[in-house]
């Protein structure tokens, strides 16, 4: 059975530096399944979208500024990798406590590669299951995590994966745990 997503809206947060494919996927997939993708960012104009690391891609449009976002407004969240956007985003308070807020209710949070980094800052790992970007992984342990090299992983709600070449099974994640909405138990 598809899974749909209308009436849904879905909150992708990032700034600039985003590895592109990694926001334009499951952003795609949120569309396809009949959802609302909203690009949620500290910046209030465009993002810069990265190929990797070193090069730039296209440039996307701030839906809504960091500032005025409100949680409860979206189904669930979504937080793209590449090593600046996620370095950037969880040394902005707004975009810790912004992250934190899913958590909280109970909404499902997705976030792929070096996204984990702001769930670090945000206090929510610890005695979860996920995966990541290899290089986080120690970062992931010491925050009290137990770290798993797979394809994706889901944990009461939250959906993880490693890089760009797990997007298939991610992006399906992310549209799946965003159907099926709160979690009880979920992110206690």
């Amino acid at each position: 059975m598809a899974q749909t997503l209308d009436g849904k809206k879905i909150a992708f947060l990032l700034t600039d530096g985003v590895e592109q494919v990694e926001l334009t996927h499951p952003w795609q997939a949120v569309k396809d399944a009949g959802g609302t993708p909203v690009l949620i960012s500290p910046k209030d104009d465009t993002v810069q979208g990265m190929n990797g690391d070193t090069e730039e891609g296209d440039t996307f449009p701030v839906d809504v500024k960091l500032a005025d976002a409100k949680p409860e407004d979206y189904a669930s969240l979504v937080i793209p990798g590449g090593v600046v956007n996620a370095d950037t985003l969880r040394t902005e308070q707004a975009a810790v406590a912004f992250a934190k807020a899913f958590f909280d209710a109970k909404k499902p949070v997705a976030s792929i590669c070096h996204g984990p980094w702001l769930l670090i800052e945000a206090g929510v790992v610890e005695g979860r299951k996920l995966t990541s970007y290899p290089s986080l992984q120690t970062d992931l342990k010491n925050a009290g995590a137990t770290w798993v090299d797979e394809t994706v992983v889901v944990d009461q709600g939250l959906t993880t994966s490693r890089n760009p070449d797990d997007l298939e099974a991610f992006s399906a994640k992310v549209v799946e745990e965003a159907a099926e909405g709160q979690h009880e138990g979920q992110h206690a």
